[in-house]
C-alpha cells in the first residue's frame, strides 16, 4: 500500500523473509504456531493485526523480542493511516478543483485561501464530510431542482449552492412538514405574485414555515445553471431560490416548481428525481400559476395586445409577467416581447 510519499509495509514481509531464511514452509510455521495456515497467510498479507499476543508466540518460534512485532505493526498502522490520509488529499484535491471555491469565498461560505490543501480541508468541513468523495453517496445528497444544463462542475456547483441553503435554513423554525396544508395554502402564496418582494417575501417565508419549509434566497454560483432546489433535511424540507436579478416570472415559475417536488412527493428519494419528475413539476406549476383551461381560452381568442394580456392578468389575480412568460414558453409570442411587463426581483 503506498502513496506519493508513503510505502506502509506489513510486518508480514518480515515474517516472509524469517521463513525464506529458514526454508520454513507457510504450513510447518502455522503449525508450530499453532494457529490456522488461512489466518498465518492473512498476517503474511497484513490482512489481520498482529496482535500482542502474536507476538509473543513469534517471539517463541522465530526468536525475535515480541516488542520488535509489536514496534513493527504499530508503525504498519500508522504508515496505512498516512497513506490512506495522503491519497484521499490527492483524490479531494483534484475534485476541489471543480468546485468554484473563489466564488463561495466571495459570498463568505469558505474562508479564502490560495492553498488547495486548504481548501479542501474548508470543503471538508463546509459540506461535513471527511472525504469529499462521499458527496457522490446520495443518502448525503438527495437534491430536487430546476435548472437549465448539467455538467459534472454543475453538479459540484450544485451540491455547493445547496449545502449553504441547508446550513442557512437550520436557524429557521419550522412547523412540523404538512403537505395537506401546503396545498390548502398555494392560492394564498399565488395571491402574492402582484405584491412587491419586501413584501410578499415575509408573507410566503412564514406561511410555508407553517408547513415544514424553510425558504432560503441565495445569489446564484456561476455554473450551477440553477434556478431553485428542494431536499429534505432532518425534520424539515428545504427549498433554495436564486434571485437576485430574476424576471418575476422566473421567480415564480421555479418556486412554484420547487413546491411542486414537495406535492408531488419528489423529496426524500434516494434514487433523486427522474426527468418525469421534473417534467410533471414544470406542468404543476405552469398550470397552478395559470389554469390550463383558462390559458387555452387566452388563446383561442388570439389577441396578442398588451391591453388583452393586463387584462387576462388582471382576471387571474396575477402579475402580467407571468402570462408573458406562459406565452413565451409556449411559443405564442418571441422571447424579445413584452418583457417590459416583467418585473425585476432583486432579493437577497
Amino acid at each position: 500500500m503506498r502513496s506519493r510519499n508513503y510505502i506502509a509495509t506489513p510486518p508480514g514481509a518480515t515474517i516472509k523473509e524469517q521463513l525464506r531464511e529458514r526454508g520454513m514452509s507457510q504450513k510447518e510455521f502455522a503449525a508450530r504456531m499453532d494457529m490456522s495456515e488461512k489466518h498465518i497467510s492473512k498476517l503474511i498479507n497484513g490482512e489481520v493485526q498482529l496482535t500482542p499476543g502474536v507476538a509473543v508466540r513469534l517471539e517463541m518460534v522465530l526468536g525475535i523480542p515480541a516488542k520488535f512485532w509489536n514496534n513493527l505493526e504499530s508503525i504498519y498502522r500508522e504508515k496505512i493511516a498516512k497513506v490512506t490520509m495522503e491519497n484521499a488529499m490527492d483524490a479531494d484535491a483534484e475534485l476541489t478543483k471543480k468546485f468554484p471555491y473563489n466564488e463561495m469565498a466571495a459570498y463568505g461560505w469558505v474562508p479564502q485561501t490560495k492553498d488547495i490543501k486548504e481548501k479542501v480541508v474548508y470543503l471538508r468541513k463546509y459540506f461535513e464530510v471527511v472525504e469529499l468523495s462521499l458527496l457522490e453517496n446520495k443518502q448525503i445528497t438527495q437534491i430536487a431542482c430546476r435548472r437549465l444544463a448539467i455538467t459534472e462542475k454543475s453538479d459540484l456547483a450544485l451540491m455547493a449552492w445547496a449545502q449553504q441553503a441547508k446550513l442557512m435554513a437550520r436557524d429557521i423554525c419550522t412547523a412540523p412538514i404538512d403537505i395537506k396544508g401546503l396545498l390548502a395554502s398555494i392560492p394564498e402564496l399565488r395571491k402574492q405574485t402582484v405584491a412587491k418582494p419586501d413584501e410578499f417575501c415575509p408573507k410566503i417565508k412564514n406561511r410555508l414555515a407553517d408547513h415544514g419549509i424553510a425558504l432560503i434566497f441565495l445569489p446564484h454560483l456561476s455554473g450551477s445553471f440553477l434556478q431553485g432546489a428542494s431536499f429534505l433535511d432532518g425534520n424539515k424540507i428545504v427549498v433554495g431560490m436564486t434571485a437576485r436579478g430574476k424576471d418575476a416570472d422566473k421567480f415564480w415559475f421555479s418556486l412554484f416548481h420547487e413546491l411542486a417536488h414537495v406535492i408531488l412527493g419528489h423529496i426524500g428519494r434516494f434514487d433523486g428525481v427522474s426527468i418525469k419528475d421534473e417534467e410533471d413539476a414544470d406542468e404543476w406549476a405552469a398550470n397552478t400559476l395559470i389554469p390550463e383551461i383558462d390559458f387555452k381560452k387566452f388563446c383561442a381568442e388570439w389577441d396578442l395586445s398588451e391591453q388583452a394580456i393586463l387584462k387576462f392578468a388582471q382576471e387571474q389575480g396575477i402579475s402580467p409577467g407571468i402570462v408573458v412568460g406562459r406565452m413565451q414558453r409556449e411559443k405564442m409570442i418571441g422571447y424579445n416581447m413584452f418583457n417590459d411587463l416583467k418585473e425585476k426581483y432583486d432579493i437577497v
